[in-house]
């Protein structure tokens, strides 16, 4: 058995996501907006789109490094975990102010561990700095020096399996909230439409109106007036087709669902997952890569989340011991 099918449950010959999986997963999506039960034959207008995407995302799990063990005791074996964190005290209270995490082994309270997922704001800055070349030092090399901050944990599992299973799932519901989004963007175009549609019809009443009762009482030259008639007469049609292509009222639910539809269908458009490779020494100065200095290479996975607006986070699967988590208190003693 692959390793993506002892993870994901069992899967098709051709990759294909299970009808299992896939039912529960078109339930996820509607249970976020269930007004799309009403919509036509919601349930097989959607089995296609989220199969698409639960293989789509599946893959990009499957292919996450295997979770590093997120301790102080790690941190001077493990180059990803040495990068990750500036000293091997930072490790426990950055993991320990999760509430997710803390929620777990509450939950959980035979699990001497947890899997989750560690999720960074990564920055690169360059600046001016010391290197050896050959056996002279220069002080005027342009480096590059990583690092890592903002650490997040959200996702937590009893094992990577569960772990990962879960990632699955949390990113179908994301893409499902970004076909939300973009069903209330819909709704806010076409109220705007609307409005200027008032506007411009209340205005072209005025000019009328004008045009009636002061130009024949007066004798006025009619031609500019004539001119914002006509101008505004086009902005009322050019308004009417815009309305008109958002569709009447009644089909909201159908337009709804293929917001929801379109996304699910073409996830790589709104999720992915980019690799970077650095040559970090222990300062977590990028080193080129005929460097003789002490280094070590190491690629950073970065993942593009839907959010509004979007965010680019760098991950990685941690293992974190409960035995390792700070005690509540401790973590606001230096707040108070």
């Amino acid at each position: 058995m692959s390793l993506l099918s002892r993870l994901l449950h069992s899967r098709h010959t051709d990759g294909a996501p299970d009808a299992r999986r896939v039912d529960e997963a078109v339930e996820r999506i509607v249970k976020l907006s269930p007004h799309l039960h009403l919509a036509r034959h919601y349930r097989s207008r959607l089995e296609p789109a989220v199969a698409t995407s639960l293989k789509y995302v599946g893959d990009i799990v499957a292919s996450a490094s295997a979770a590093r063990e997120a301790s102080a005791a790690a941190w001077s074996a493990d180059p990803y975990i040495h990068a990750f964190f500036v000293a091997p005290t930072d490790i426990a209270p950055a993991l320990s102010r999760s509430t997710d995490l803390r929620e777990f082994f509450e939950q959980n309270t035979d699990s001497p561990e947890a899997y989750a997922v560690l999720g960074m704001a990564m920055s690169e800055r360059r600046a001016l700095g010391v290197a050896l070349e050959g056996d002279a030092i220069r002080r005027d090399v342009v480096q590059t020096t990583v690092s890592f901050s903002d650490h997040q944990v959200r996702i937590c599992g009893r094992t990577e399996s569960d772990l990962r299973q879960e990632i699955v799932l949390r990113l179908v519901d994301q893409l499902g909230l970004e076909g939300l989004a973009r069903i209330e963007a819909d709704k806010s175009r076409r109220d705007l439409l609307e409005r200027e549609r008032a506007l411009l019809k209340t205005r072209l009443q005025l000019l009328e109106r004008q045009g009636i009762g002061i130009r024949s009482l007066f004798g006025d030259d009619a031609t500019a007036e004539s001119g914002e008639s006509g101008r505004l007469k086009a902005q009322i049609e050019e308004n009417e087709r815009s309305l008109n292509s958002l569709g009447i009222r009644s089909e909201a639910l159908d337009r709804a669902l293929n917001c929801v539809c379109d996304v699910l269908a073409n996830p790589s458009q709104h999720i992915y997952v980019e690799s970077k490779r650095f040559r970090l020494d222990k300062m977590n100065v990028a080193r080129p890569e005929d460097s003789t200095e002490p280094s070590d290479d190491i690629t950073i996975q970065i993942a593009r989340i839907p959010t509004t607006p979007p965010r680019m986070r760098a991950f990685t699967l941690v293992r974190f011991a409960r035995s390792e988590l700070s005690p509540a208190t401790s973590m606001f003693a230096g707040l108070l």
